[in-house]
C-alpha cells in the first residue's frame, strides 16, 4: 500500500515516514502522554447512531470511539489488508476448522459495557444475529456480505462459534468492518432493534457525554476499557462542519486538530504554507475507485462497442499527473485496490483493458472506429454528476473533455446528492453516471461484487449472467493462485469484454493534522482506524 507523510516543496521541514510500515527512530522512541481532549471536524451529518444500518463516515467518525468490534484492522499497521487482530476476542484471530467452515473465538472476560453490564459471547451472538439475520423490517447495510454464514452459536459463556455453509476466505476481513458495533444483548432484548439509532451503550475507549445536533459529539475516557493503559486521551469532541472552508479554518486556527476524511492537494499545501512545522501530512491510496457507469437501460449504451469506445477515450496516465494536483484522485488501476495481492499489474492492464495502453492517439482512433461500426459516430452522452466539487465536479469535467475528443456530443448534468442518488437508484433514466466503489476494509473478493447483475450498488443496470458466474467462481476459490487468475477473468469481463464500468482513478487520501496529534496512522479508508484509543496529544507541541 502507498503510505507516507508528504514531504512538500516548501520552506519548512515536514516529518516523513521513510517507507511503508517504518517510522523515524525519534518517533518510534516517543512515549505517549495521557491527557487532553482531541478536537476534530466532521464534514457530514449523523443520520443515526446505529452502525449496522448506516454507511456514512459522518456517523463513524463521531460514534465509532464508543464501540468495540469482534476483530479489527491493526491500528499500528492500518495499511495492511491482512493484518487483522482481535478486539473483543482473545489472542490471535482463529484459523478456520472443518474444511474452512468453522471459526471458534474465545471472548475476553474483562469487558464491560458503559452501563456496567459484563460482556459475554451472548452479546456477540446477538450483535451478529442482528447484522446477518435481521427481521425484514430491520435494515442491515452489509447483510449481503454474510450470506454464507449458516449459524452463530455460544457453546460456552465466553466462546463464540461461527459456522459457514461453505468456506469463504473473505469472511474475517468482512467481520472487521468498522460498522459492526458490538451491542448488548440486554439492550436488544429490552429495547428492540431500533433503540441504538438514538442511544449509545458500547464497550469502546470512550463513553458518550453529549450530542448537540448540528454542533458536536463529545466523549470522555472509559476508565474500564478492556485494553490496559488505554485510551490516552481524556476525551474528544467531534465538531460538525459541513463546509470544507470551515474545517480548514478550524485546523488553521487550532480550534480543531484534524479532519479524518481528507482534503484536496491545494488545501494541504495552504495549511503547510501557513503552519510550517506545526502541521504534518499523511497520505495514502484510498479504497475508493472513481469511474463512469453507462446505463444499459438506454438503447445506445446496450452495445458493448459504444461502452468500449467511451473507455478508450480516457488518457488515464496523463490525466493522473494533471488531476492529482487539483483533486482527490491519483492512482491508475483496475477494480482491485492497487498493490493488493489480487490486483493486476500495470502491464496486464495495458495489454488487456481498453484505454489503459499508453498510445492515446491509437486508443481514440479505435474508439471512433467502434462508434462508427455501432452506428453512433457522434454518440450523445450526458454525464449524471453529483454537485460536490471534490472530486466529482472536477473529474466529471475531465470526463466530458475526454469523450469530446472521440467525437461524442458530451455534456453533464450536475445535481445535489439527494436527486443524484434518486436518479441512480429509482428513476434510473440517466445516460452515463459518475460512479464509484467506496469500501472500508480492503477485501477485494467482496468489494468487486458491485458489478454483478442485480447488485444493489450496481448502477449499470446490466443483465449479463456470465459476469455473475465469473464473480462467483472467483469468490469461492480458496487457492490464492487460482483466485488471482479468476479475478483477472472477472476483471476483463467487467472492464473490457462487456465494459460495464469505465474506471478512471483511485482516490488519494490526504490528512493534514496538527503536529501534536500522535499515535494515529492513516488507513486506506476514511472509515478505518477511528477508535481513537491509541491517539495521544503531545503537550510540548500544543
Amino acid at each position: 500500500m502507498h503510505f507516507k507523510f508528504s514531504r512538500l516543496t516548501t520552506a519548512f521541514a515536514v516529518v516523513v515516514v521513510l517507507a511503508f510500515g517504518a517510522v523515524t527512530t525519534a518517533m518510534a522512541a516517543e512515549t505517549p502522554v495521557k491527557g487532553g481532549t482531541l478536537n476534530y471536524v466532521v464534514g457530514s451529518k449523523i443520520p443515526s447512531y446505529d452502525g449496522h444500518q448506516e454507511t456514512t463516515f459522518g456517523m463513524i467518525h463521531p460514534i465509532r470511539p464508543f464501540y468495540s468490534l469482534l476483530v479489527r484492522i491493526n491500528p499500528d499497521n492500518p495499511q495492511s489488508p491482512t493484518d487483522i487482530i482481535c478486539d473483543l476476542c482473545e489472542g490471535a484471530v482463529p484459523k478456520p476448522t472443518n474444511d474452512g467452515k468453522t471459526y471458534t473465538f474465545k471472548i475476553k472476560q474483562n469487558v464491560k459495557f458503559h452501563d456496567g453490564t459484563p460482556l459475554t459471547a451472548a452479546d456477540l451472538k446477538a450483535t451478529l444475529d442482528k447484522i446477518i439475520f435481521p427481521p425484514k423490517t430491520v435494515p442491515s447495510s452489509r447483510k449481503a456480505w454474510y450470506t454464507q454464514v449458516k449459524e452463530v452459536t455460544v457453546p460456552e459463556k465466553y466462546t463464540l462459534v461461527i459456522n459457514l455453509k461453505r468456506a469463504l476466505p473473505a469472511l474475517i476481513p468482512a467481520f472487521a468492518s468498522p460498522f459492526n458495533f458490538t451491542y448488548s444483548k440486554k439492550d436488544l432484548d429490552t429495547h428492540g432493534y431500533t433503540w441504538h439509532k438514538k442511544n449509545i451503550n458500547g464497550t469502546g475507549a470512550f463513553k458518550f457525554v453529549q450530542h448537540q445536533p448540528g454542533a458536536f459529539v463529545e466523549g470522555g475516557r472509559n476508565p474500564d476499557f478492556h485494553r490496559a493503559g488505554l485510551p490516552y486521551l481524556d476525551g474528544f469532541k467531534a465538531i460538525s462542519a459541513p463546509k470544507m472552508s470551515v474545517r480548514l479554518q478550524a485546523i488553521r486556527g487550532n480550534r480543531a486538530a484534524i479532519e479524518f476524511r481528507g482534503f484536496p492537494p491545494k488545501a494541504r499545501d495552504d495549511l503547510v504554507k501557513a503552519l510550517g512545522k506545526k502541521i504534518r501530512v499523511q497520505e495514502s491510496d484510498w479504497n475508493v475507485i472513481m469511474g463512469a457507469a453507462p446505463n444499459q437501460k438506454i438503447k445506445r449504451f446496450q452495445d458493448p462497442r459504444v461502452r468500449r469506445a467511451l473507455t478508450l477515450a480516457f488518457d488515464r496516465w496523463g490525466g493522473s499527473k494533471y488531476l492529482s494536483k487539483i483533486a482527490l484522485v491519483k492512482t491508475v488501476g483496475g477494480i482491485v485496490f492497487p498493490k493488493h495481492p489480487l490486483a493486476p499489474t500495470n502491464d496486464w492492464l495495458k495489454k488487456n483493458i481498453p484505454g489503459f495502453g499508453t498510445n492515446v492517439k491509437a486508443n481514440r482512433a479505435e474508439a471512433r472506429k467502434l462508434l462508427k461500426e455501432a452506428g453512433h459516430p457522434n454518440v450523445k452522452v450526458t454525464l449524471w454528476n453529483r454537485a460536490v466539487d471534490q472530486p466529482y465536479k472536477v473529474v466529471g469535467t475531465w470526463y466530458i473533455d475526454q469523450w469530446r475528443k472521440i467525437g461524442a456530443k458530451a455534456d453533464q448534468k450536475v445535481l445535489p446528492s439527494g436527486p443524484w442518488y434518486a436518479g441512480l437508484r429509482k428513476t434510473r433514466d440517466f445516460d452515463v453516471a459518475v460512479a464509484f466503489n467506496a469500501q472500508t476494509v480492503i477485501n477485494p473478493t467482496i468489494d468487486v461484487s458491485k458489478w454483478i447483475k442485480g447488485a444493489g450498488n450496481n448502477y449499470t443496470n446490466h443483465q449479463n449472467e456470465n459476469t455473475t458466474k465469473l464473480y462467483l467462481e472467483m469468490l469461492y476459490e480458496t487457492d490464492p493462485k487460482k483466485q488471482y487468475e479468476k479475478m483477472r477473468a472477472y476483471e476483463k469481463d467487467v472492464l473490457a469484454d462487456q465494459a460495464h464500468f469505465i474506471p478512471a482513478f483511485w482516490w488519494n487520501k490526504i490528512n493534514p493534522h496538527r503536529a501534536y496529534v500522535k499515535g494515529w496512522k492513516i488507513a486506506p479508508s476514511h472509515y478505518l482506524n477511528q477508535s481513537l484509543d491509541q491517539v495521544w496529544i503531545d503537550p510540548k507541541l500544543r
